[in-house]
């Protein structure tokens, strides 16, 4: 097992692409929680477009300045550079096992259960790692905009700031996890992401793939937000982060793992989400869409795009995880209760410090 170790911090040069806050602001990292359209939830125009935002200084949860569709707010903004006229300067890649316009000749069943953007310049980029079916358009497309197909219910976006050098790594990270890819651009910037963009090439074949022994693989990112990277290739996270875990995710598959006690760490499946304040809003792991997990102690808190079921132990996915007690102290407290290994609901103890 490779050791989890962070690497130190490495500061995203000035002037290179990066995640933009809500209010416009380059951020070393952000995440939007999208909310379920639940009723009483507002306009009903609004329903399903509603989110929360959270970066390093805003010190926890907030409501979003505006919707997820909008191209002002921090998923619009930071993808923006996609759609703009001249992109030539620009490497990009663009993956969904659900992609926009998905044809009925493509299969992407074989591929990772994986969603994501990686969008870069001579100075660096971010990495976007989501949840969202359909998402986002193609850098062809006339503008961001967000699928209705994703209103109904939760999701996560993590957006994280990258210093050109660390996305060789990242690059080398996708043949692993081994994504459908279905939109890429390979500038004269970027020219150690061979190997990323064979998956672009050869959307048909596993020429490209790499196959690494079952289990857990693992890799350090120095990034402006210190995040630890980790693939879940047929395994689980609890052993590798020594930690048990509560763990969000679609419950609306096949084959769904129960909360596992067998080992020495516990992996229990969140039943429902509560933000906290009297206005909540509360939600059940079946109306949302989202993969995360989180330490019940600290300090580790992960979001990716993989779920708990038997059908995905057999493809690659990833999550990216940090010890960063921002990013811990806002998720913990959103586990309202979870399956304990006796099958019955229990709500969490809120003792927990860091």
């Amino acid at each position: 097992m490779i050791p989890l170790l962070l690497a130190a911090l490495l500061c995203v040069p000035a002037g290179a692409l990066t995640c933009y806050g809500d209010s416009g602001q380059p951020v070393d990292w952000f995440v939007v929680y999208k909310l379920p359209a639940l009723r009483g939830s507002g306009e009903a125009a609004q329903r399903g477009l509603q989110y929360k935002y959270l970066d390093e200084s805003s010190g926890g949860w907030r409501d979003g300045r505006g919707l997820i569709n909008s191209p002002e707010r921090a998923v619009g903004r930071s993808l923006q550079p996609l759609y703009r006229s001249n992109t030539s300067q620009l490497a990009f890649l663009l993956y969904n096992d659900q992609p926009p316009q998905p044809s009925k000749a493509q299969d992407s069943s074989m591929r990772g259960h994986t969603k994501g953007v990686l969008l870069l310049d001579h100075d660096g980029g971010f990495w976007l790692v989501h949840s969202v079916p359909n998402f986002p358009p193609p850098a062809s497309s006339a503008a961001y905009s967000w699928p209705h197909s994703a209103c109904t219910y939760g999701q996560t976006l993590l957006c994280v700031s990258f210093p050109f050098a660390q996305f060789s790594k990242i690059g080398k990270q996708l043949t692993y996890t081994y994504p459908w890819v279905y939109n890429y651009q390979n500038s004269p910037t970027w020219r150690m992401w061979s190997r990323a963009t064979m998956l672009a090439k050869n959307p048909g074949t596993a020429a490209s793939h790499s196959h690494p022994r079952p289990g857990l693989f693992s890799r350090a990112l120095p990034s402006s937000a210190n995040l630890e990277m980790v693939n879940l290739y047929s395994g689980w996270l609890a052993a590798a982060l020594g930690t048990n875990l509560q763990v969000q995710f679609w419950h609306k598959t096949v084959g769904i793992l129960p909360s596992n006690c067998s080992d020495i760490w516990q992996v229990l499946n969140v039943n429902q989400i509560a933000f906290p304040g009297p206005a909540g809003p509360s939600f059940n792991s079946t109306e949302d869409h989202s993969k995360w997990c989180v330490s019940p102690k600290g300090p580790w808190t992960c979001v990716g795009d993989m779920n708990r079921n038997q059908g995905e132990e057999q493809r690659g996915g990833g999550t990216l995880c940090a010890q960063l007690p921002a990013l811990w102290k806002a998720f913990q407290p959103l586990v309202k209760n979870y399956q304990p290994c006796n099958g019955m609901a229990r709500k969490p103890s809120r003792a927990y410090k860091i």
